[in-house]
Parts: structure tokens; sequence; C-alpha cells
């Protein structure tokens, strides 16, 4: 037992980056896990792929121009979405076309920049992230982001979750179904910018699916998988950061492969929607 006590507390003693990374590591957990939640019922995750993909030439710009990263790569990322949206609405492109335009022709950009920049930015860093080089301005915007996120998702609750679940029904009654729809888009693109840090571009998509689609293979209530999600999320995120710390490896990527294998066990094992449990009901 003191060995494991050790083993639990001996890199937040003596670090305080770690101390800061796990903090942001939680936060960026449970914002990415409640809108989770609403992409997998949205059908939203090519979107949420398109945004994540589209902040970097913002970042590419902002170092640029001396700017801080998350002003041009909150900019890129919702001029992206409108974009997105305009060509869907003004041409016979349809939604995932436009998605696919967008946004490789955003991070063709984002990469062309960055590298016309090398030495002055890392990009391995934005693509899949660093925890550990969490700074105080990261860590204000994280918690910003997640007031924002949690604060909106609280008093607009039932509005969203209605629009959600059936759009057409809230614009007849009278709900603001075009605010509603612009607003996440604005939470989602805000949780990748205040996630660049921790998790990267690459693999906040994951952050953003995986906890939620977990949830969904677990309960049919909305609140629950909600609170499921932010379990799964932020031990993905605590689990991750821990192995990254005594292995050596990188953050991002644990967490995401943790998120996964929460997901597999869900996947098989979820007791109304388990692949186990559904070939054992045939037997």
């Amino acid at each position: 037992m003191p060995g494991l006590l050790r083993i639990l507390t001996e890199p937040f003693i003596y670090y305080e980056f770690m101390r800061l990374a796990l903090i942001t590591g939680i936060i960026v957990g449970s914002i990415c896990s409640l809108l989770s939640c609403f992409l997998v019922v949205k059908r939203w995750a090519l979107l949420g792929d398109a945004i994540s993909h589209s902040v970097l030439p913002g970042v590419a710009f902002s170092y640029i121009l001396g700017l801080p990263y998350f002003t041009g790569a909150l900019f890129t990322g919702l001029l992206s979405a409108l974009a997105m949206g305009y060509i869907q609405k003004n041409s016979r492109i349809k939604e995932d076309s436009a998605m696919g335009i967008v946004f490789t022709g955003a991070f063709a950009l984002g990469v062309a920049l960055i590298t016309s920049i090398r030495g002055r930015v890392n990009l391995y860093n934005i693509l899949f992230g660093n925890i550990l080089t969490v700074t105080s301005e990261d860590f204000l915007l994280t918690v910003i982001t997640g007031i924002m996120v949690v604060g909106t998702l609280y008093f607009l609750f039932r509005a969203i979750t209605f629009w959600t679940f059936d759009p057409t029904a809230a614009q007849v009654a009278g709900l603001p179904v075009n605010f509603l729809h612009y607003l996440m888009m604005l939470l989602l693109t805000a949780t990748i910018v205040a996630s660049l840090r921790t998790v990267g571009i690459v693999m906040v998509i994951a952050m953003l699916i995986t906890p939620g689609a977990t949830g969904f293979l677990l309960t049919y209530e909305l609140k629950k998988m909600m609170v499921l999600s932010l379990v799964f999320g932020n031990l993905s995120a605590i689990t991750g950061l821990y192995l990254s710390y005594y292995f050596n490896l990188a953050t991002g990527a644990v967490m995401v492969l943790i998120a996964s294998f929460f997901f597999l066990l869900a996947f098989l094992f979820s007791p109304s929607q388990g692949l186990f449990f559904r070939n054992r009901s045939k037997v």
C-alpha cells in the first residue's frame, strides 16, 4: 500500500507542471466528455473532425503575427464551420463532402504555413499534444472554456436536448434552432482549441467522440450517458497522464488509447447492447 501511494502521489508532490497538467487534463476530459454525448446523438462526429483540422492555419497565422495561438485557432475554426454550411446551402454538394473539402484544404494550408516557419512552432505538439508543456495561459484558456461549456449546457440543457434529438420539432415549437446550431459549433470549436495542448488536433476528435459513444452503449438516458461519459473521459485523462509519466509515452495518444479501451469493454460487455450478451441471447 505505501508503494502504491508513492506511485500515485510522487509526480504531483515533486513537479508543479504535473499538478498543472492533472487539473488541465481533468477539465479537458470533462468538457470533451459532455460535448461528446451531444455529438454522438447528433451524429456530428465528422463535423468535429473537420473543425479540429481546420484550426491548424489559425495556429500558424497566430505565430506569424505574434498573437496568442488560440486567437487564430478559434477564428479559423469558426470560419471553417461557417464555410461548410455555406457550401452545403448554396450548391449541390452534400454536408459530408463540404466538410471534407473545407477541412482538408484548411489542414493542408496549415501544414504548409507551419513548415515555412519551422523552428518557431513545434508541429508535432500541435498535432498530437503535450500536456506536460501546458502553461498558465493554456490553463486559463481551459478554465474559461470549461466554464463557458458547462454553463451553456446547464442553462440551455432542455433547449439543446430538444434540438439535438429532433431539430424539426424544436423549430415548430419556436426554439431558435439556427442560434442553437451555431452556439454548439462555437462550443465545439472553443473546446477543440482548449484541447490543443493536451491531446492535439489529431487526437482531440477521439476525446470528443469516444467517451460519449461508450456511455451511449451503456444507457438509453441522456443524463446517465453524460455522467458515464464524464467518468470515462476523466479516467482516460488521469490514467493517460500517469502512464505517460512513468513509461515516457505520448500523453495524448495514451489518453485516447485508454478511452478506446473503455469503449471496447462497453462494446463487448454492455448488459443491454454488448456483443457478448447479444451472442449469448441467441444461443
